[in-house]
């Protein structure tokens, strides 16, 4: 089924100081992706998502198999936009404070003591989460104000995040030992799962051979924190037409037993209603015009289009989408439900 024809395509012109800084933006795209090629070989999507997420001032969680890069992905990223960064090593014994910090008593000059509050890794540009899903949701849930707010509290004080603040986390596969799966909650606080595969051969024996060479030197630094930021208010500017907005909500409530009928039908709608216990939610419809609205301006187009928002659907809804047993018992996940959806409902 197609969006409704009834709803204007008419959008605000965008300024055309804007139009030249998007093709600004453009450029240096290419530049950053240059740079991080230095260091990584191809996971060209994953990287295209990766970048989506920063300047749409969002999240993304890395799934896959220890020893893909994925570290030294983000790690490079920091490196290449000149962000400070910081990693944390989820393990089972982390604890909340290790995350976001901590009050120590201090004596001063006068014998006078008080407490003070001494920032942890979580206050950097940039944070790595590695294995988030090694370390138990008390601590996993550390994170949660952080990413969605932009600041901590603690002891009852309030405490604002650096600007720009993302979250990267990686996490391994749910089906290996000692994990423990991230709650709906904290999963939707991510723009973008992204699965990150194995290289082709051709990409293995090129790993193989720039790792096992010489240390490179330090890479470009492409754009700084500050034009950064000026990105991502320039990327809520950029006009998105009513029918992409119309579409995105549509793929969402696609996704939702009770609301998938008024969409889609036949055979797609019989798998929502057996295999989906919960369908994504508004924050969902959000980040995809959102994502599409940075993924235009980063190819140096001045207004997002359907075929924007269906390239991010998978990586924002699969995660949004919470499968039952019937599901798990027969394979099927809930990247496949979302890929039938996109098929049922063309742009």
């Amino acid at each position: 089924m197609s969006p409704s024809t009834n709803t204007s395509q008419k959008t605000m012109p965008i300024e055309t100081n804007d139009v030249a800084r998007i093709k600004e933006l453009a450029l240096a795209v290419r530049a950053t992706k240059a740079s991080i090629a230095n260091r990584i070989v191809g996971q060209q999507e994953v990287i295209d998502h990766l970048l989506i997420a920063l300047f749409a001032g969002g999240h993304a969680l890395f799934v896959g198999v220890p020893g893909l890069a994925k570290t030294l992905l983000i790690q490079t990223l920091s490196e290449t936009l000149d962000l400070s960064f910081n990693r944390i090593q989820f393990t089972p014994d982390l604890m909340p404070s290790d995350v976001t910090g901590t009050d120590i008593l201090d004596q001063g000059s006068d014998g006078r003591r008080a407490f003070r509050f001494v920032k942890g890794p979580i206050f950097t540009n940039l944070l790595l989460a590695d294995e988030i899903n090694r370390t138990p949701p008390k601590t996993q849930a550390a994170l949660l104000q952080a990413m969605q707010e932009h600041q901590v509290t603690a002891s009852g004080q309030t405490h604002t995040m650096p600007t720009p603040f993302h979250v990267f986390a990686t996490q391994n596969p749910i089906e290996q030992e000692g994990t423990y799966p991230l709650p709906e909650a904290q999963m939707d606080r991510f723009m973008f799962m992204l699965n990150v595969s194995y290289p082709t051969e051709d990409e293995e024996v090129q790993i193989v051979r720039t790792t096992t060479q010489a240390n490179q030197g330090p890479l470009p630094k492409v754009l700084s924190p500050e034009q950064i930021i000026e990105i991502q208010a320039l990327v809520r500017r950029v006009p998105v037409p009513n029918n992409v907005t119309q579409h995105a909500v549509q793929l969402v409530r696609s996704t939702r037993p009770d609301s998938a009928a008024d969409h889609i039908s036949g055979p797609t709608l019989d798998k929502i209603r057996e295999y989906v216990s919960f369908g994504a939610g508004p924050r969902a419809s959000q980040y995809l015009v959102l994502g599409a609205k940075t993924r235009a301006a980063m190819e140096g187009r001045p207004s997002a289009t359907i075929n924007d928002v269906r390239a991010i659907a998978v990586p924002v809804l699969a995660h949004r989408v919470v499968t039952n047993f019937h599901a798990e018992a027969e394979g099927i996940r809930p990247s496949d439900l979302v890929q039938e959806i996109l098929d049922t409902i063309r742009g």
